[in-house]
Formats: C-alpha cells, structure tokens, sequence
C-alpha cells in the first residue's frame, strides 16, 4: 500500500467486512493479539486501531503515533477509555445500529425463559411427544409481569417499547432519572427489584457495576423473580445468581452474556430454569455488516474530516492538525 495511507493496526480477531473496508482509505496491519509486546518499531507511524477485543494501556504506549481507536461493539470496556482519554486519543463504538437486535433478543430470550420454548423443541425433537403426550405446562407466564430496567439508554428504551406492547408494566433504574418518560424510577436498583418481578439487565461492564445484581437484589426479586440479561455478564454475582436459582430465590433467569466467557459455569448448565445463549443478542448477518460498516466508517471520517460519528463520551475529540 502507498506510504501516504494512514495505517490502521487491527489486533486479533474482527469482523470480515471490516477487512474489507479498511483498505478503501487504510494501510493494514494485523497483529495477532493486541500485545505490546508484539509491536516492532516499524509500527511507530500507527495511526488508528480497528478492534473487536482489548486495547490495554500498554498497547497505547507502544504507539506514539496512535489517534483513535474504533471499537466493533456498543460496549467498549475492553478498552481503557481513561488512558486513551488522558492521552488525547479518540474512542469510537458502534451505537444505535445494533439496538433494534439487541432488544429483540432480549425479548425472545425472556419469552424463551418464562415459557420454556427451547426446552418444547428439544421434547418434540427427542420424540417425547409421541411417546410421552403433551409438554408440561410452563409455570411461568408473561401476562401480569411487572419489567424492570436496569439501564435504560438507546438499548433499554428499544426493550421498553417492545415490552409495552406485550402490555406489561414497565419501570427503571439508572443513575440518574430520565426526563420524559412513562416509565417509574427507582433511585436503588434493590428498590426497583423489590416492586417488579423481572429484571432485564442492559448497563454496560464497568467497575461502578460490577456484581451489582447480588444477593441482596435477587433476594428483593423474589420467589416468582425471572433475571434477563444482555448487557454485560460481570454485572451479575455468577455465584449468587446460582444459589438464587437452586434454592428456589428467583424463579429463572436467562442469559446471553457471562462473566468469563466463553466458560459458562457448570452449576448454570445444570439447571432446568434457565435459559443460555452464548453472547448472540447482535449476532445476525445484516446487524454485524452494520457495526463493521460503523467501525471504518469512523475511521474515515476522523482522517476526512476530524470528527468521528460515534465517539463515546469520554473522548469527545476532534483532530488536531498534524
């Protein structure tokens, strides 16, 4: 590639479409882990990084040159946002285009929670229904549910809406109270979990949140309680979310996300009331090709015209003249 190319340094996996693009504007260069260790002096005129993954501080530090780095997702916890921020480099994700799958997702999954659809298929699958007649009743409904919220940005409000129409109440918890809306806020997440029966998590992996679905607020759910979670599975006390589940604290849970994926604790896997997705809420053909059109789109955008699309908020930089 021309030498006038900006480089761009994509640090193990991605998606395809992004390599793709990337060399419509981008001189490439493909790392096998985002290692510092792996970076050699000729990489010192990087310029932007394309990532689906980690980007750790010393990464940063190894290039002298780096000025934004584009995040193939809506959370962007791999990355160390605080460092790139004091280093005055700029930080993309990929919001709104993934919402609309996301929620869909969620709503399935509690669907397939409360109803025991995936269990239905598997007894029809195995013969079971001609063998043994018809599948059990599933305990638990959606009709006369109460939904509670746990993060209501761009995703959140996309679950509210669907929810509304399945004619369930809705209420939330955020830091802070929204304007505008309909929906009951709760100032604690164990006050919110005390007045609904449902919990759908949707808050992104930081440490302000981390196991903040403990005991405490399972406890609060309470015996008729159903846990959906799509944001970020270190959210969620994994240890106290099964003692919840064996002991008859909550009545199920359904998960897309866990806290050291891709290992999924053996004690969840046993469990009859849960229902398990291995992190496919944005997973479809037409959503992905939409994140990684995002992805170089911001890029570009950075070298075309100084501004990115979607920076997050602790970035909110524009290029400087070099």
């Amino acid at each position: 590639m021309s030498a006038s190319l900006p480089r761009i340094l994509v640090p193990g996996k991605i998606n395809e479409r992004v390599l793709q693009r990337l060399p419509e504007m981008f001189d490439v260069v493909r790392l096998e882990r985002p290692d510092a260790g792996l970076v050699t002096a000729d990489l010192a005129d990087i310029k932007g990084i394309a990532v689906s993954g980690r980007v750790p501080a010393g990464l940063m530090d190894a290039l002298p040159g780096l000025e934004i780095v584009a995040n193939f997702g809506v959370g962007y916890d791999g990355v160390d946002v605080k460092h790139a921020a004091a280093k005055g480099i700029a930080v993309t994700n990929t919001p709104d285009v993934l919402s609309e799958e996301v929620a869909d997702t969620a709503v399935g999954l509690l669907i397939n929670t409360l109803r025991l659809l995936p269990q239905a298929e598997e007894w029809l699958r195995q013969g079971r229904w001609v063998r043994e007649g018809a599948f059990p009743l599933s305990p638990l409904s959606l009709r006369g549910r109460t939904v509670g919220l746990y993060g209501l940005g761009r995703i959140g409000l996309a679950i509210a809406k669907r929810l509304e129409a399945f004619g369930v109440t809705v209420a939330y918890h955020t830091r802070t109270q929204r304007e505008g809306l309909g929906y009951a806020y709760h100032p604690t997440l164990v006050g919110l979990s005390q007045v609904v029966d449902t919990l759908v998590v949707i808050v992104p992996g930081t440490e302000a949140t981390r196991k903040t679905v403990n005991a405490e607020v399972l406890s609060a759910l309470g015996k008729n309680g159903v846990l959906i979670n799509v944001g970020r599975g270190s959210t969620v006390d994994e240890a106290a979310l099964i003692e919840a589940l064996e002991k008859g604290v909550i009545a199920g849970a359904g998960l897309d996300v866990f806290d050291n994926e891709p290992h999924v604790p053996d004690a969840l896997l046993a469990l009859p009331n849960v229902s398990l997705l291995p992190h496919v809420a944005s997973a479809s053909v037409v959503t992905r090709n939409a994140m990684a059109d995002l992805v170089v789109d911001n890029l570009k955008a950075w070298f075309s015209t100084g501004k990115p699309l979607t920076p997050v908020p602790e970035t909110p930089f524009e290029r400087r003249a070099r």
